[in-house]
This record gives structure tokens, C-alpha cells and sequence, in this order.
């Protein structure tokens, strides 16, 4: 019952692992990526290489190499097969190497500003959002203050208006008294 348990959630984790867009969105780099790679590798061998091959003053690229053991034929069998350092080859795939290396490096830095710009502008919001809060607060505290102030006014204003009706009545008594 055990490994059935953990049969069915192992296949239940790799049905939400597939179903991921990510999944999806690394299959179509792959994808994309290996059909860049050939545009890279077409781009080496049909336009670089030629210019190259000018420049060496070989045929091809390809035709660069060091032979440590000569192919040996005899009676057109081959007895040994040729042993080189293929310099040519190698150099051609550090060509393309660099090449997607350098795409991959413009496609990153495009990403990376687009992401720092967002972000900028992220943090621009939260500043502007924070700048009005606080400004909210300080109005609220500003109307706080004033209402407070106001209210203490009124308060003098009574205690003065009691003060004064105070002596009025003792000189009413006093004039009632006087009589």
C-alpha cells in the first residue's frame, strides 16, 4: 500500500512538473535554442570559413590540421586511418561558441535592463505611494492639530463666557442685596 501511495505521488508530481508553463517555455528554448545553434554552424561554414580559408590560404577551414600518423592505403584498404590535431575544426567551434555566447550575452543584458527598468519604475510607486501617505498623514495631523487647537479656544472661550457670567451674577446679587 506503500509504494502504491508513493507511485501515484510520484505521477501525480511529475503530471504538475509537465503541466508547468515553465516546462513548456524551457521545451520551446531548446527547440529554438538547437535551431539557433544550426544557424550559428550554417553561418560559420558557408560565410566565415570561406573568408577565413582566403585569409589562411587553404581550401577550408576544415583542411587546417596537424597529422601526427599518415593515413596508410594499401591496395585501397585502408590499413591505418589517419591520426591529426584538427585545428581547423576546433577553431571553427570556438567561432561558433563565441557566437551564440555573444547573443546569449546581448539577449541577458536586454533582459536584465528591462527588469531594472521595471523595477525602477516599481520602486518610483512605492516612493510616490509612500510620499502621499506621508502626506496624507501629515495633513491628518495638521487638521488634528488645528481641530485640537480650535477646540481649546472654545474651551477658553467658555471658561472666560463662565468667568464673566460668574461676576455678573455676584454683582446682580450684590446690587439685589444693596437694595
Amino acid at each position: 500500500m506503500s509504494k502504491e501511495k508513493k507511485k501515484s505521488t510520484f505521477w501525480a508530481d511529475f503530471k504538475k512538473f509537465i503541466s508547468k508553463g515553465n516546462v513548456v517555455d524551457m521545451a520551446v528554448g531548446v527547440v529554438i535554442g538547437g535551431a539557433f545553434g544550426k544557424i550559428v554552424t550554417g553561418l560559420v561554414n558557408y560565410i566565415i570559413n570561406p573568408v577565413v580559408s582566403l585569409l589562411t590560404g587553404s581550401g577550408d577551414l576544415d583542411s587546417l590540421k596537424t597529422v601526427l600518423v599518415p593515413e596508410e592505403i594499401v591496395d585501397e584498404v585502408v590499413k591505418q586511418k589517419e591520426v591529426a590535431i584538427l585545428w581547423g575544426t576546433w577553431i571553427q567551434t570556438i567561432i561558433d561558441f563565441l557566437i551564440v555566447a555573444f547573443c546569449i550575452f546581448l539577449v541577458l543584458r536586454l533582459i536584465t535592463k528591462a527588469r531594472a527598468t521595471l523595477e525602477r519604475k516599481k520602486i518610483a510607486e512605492e516612493e510616490a505611494k509612500a510620499a502621499e501617505a506621508t502626506a496624507k498623514a501629515e495633513a491628518e495631523k495638521k487638521a488634528n492639530a488645528e481641530a485640537a487647537a480650535a477646540a481649546a479656544a472654545r474651551q477658553r472661550q467658555l471658561e472666560d463666557s463662565l468667568l464673566n457670567q460668574e461676576k455678573l451674577l455676584e454683582k446682580i446679587c450684590e446690587a439685589v442685596s444693596k437694595k
